[in-house]
C-alpha cells in the first residue's frame, strides 16, 4: 500500500491544507458554510452526470467533495475513518429491496 492510498495520509493533506490557509481562524471551518460548499459540489457532480461530462470531470469533483468531508470531520473534531467503518458494518448487515425497479440498502420501516 502506498502513502497515497491510506486515510491517513489524506486528513493529514487536508489538515496542512486547513492550517496553510487559516481556515478555522477565517471561518472556513464554520459548519453552515462547509455544508454550502458541499451542496455546491454536489450540485457540480449532478452536472456531470446529466450534462453527459467525462469521468474526468466528475472525478476532480467527487475528489472535491471528498476533500470536504475529510475537512468537515476535522473541522468537526471527529474521526471520519472510524464513523466511515461504524456505518459501513451497519449497512452490510441490511438487506438490499427493489424499488421501481432499481436496488435501495436502507433501514426500511414495515
Amino acid at each position: 500500500m502506498s502513502d497515497t492510498d491510506s486515510y491517513r495520509q489524506m486528513l493529514g493533506a487536508v489538515q496542512n491544507f486547513h492550517d496553510r490557509h487559516h481556515l478555522r481562524e477565517q471561518g472556513g471551518e464554520d459548519m453552515a458554510y462547509r455544508v454550502a460548499l458541499m451542496a455546491e459540489e454536489l450540485g457540480e457532480i449532478s452536472a456531470c452526470v446529466t450534462k453527459g461530462k467525462s469521468v474526468t470531470a466528475l472525478e476532480e469533483e467527487c475528489a472535491d467533495l471528498l476533500i470536504l468531508l475529510v475537512g468537515t470531520a476535522i473541522a468537526a473534531d471527529f474521526d471520519l475513518n472510524r464513523a466511515f467503518w461504524k456505518k459501513m458494518k451497519k449497512l452490510d448487515s441490511r438487506i438490499g429491496r427493489r424499488i421501481k425497479g432499481r436496488i435501495r440498502v436502507s433501514e426500511f420501516s414495515s
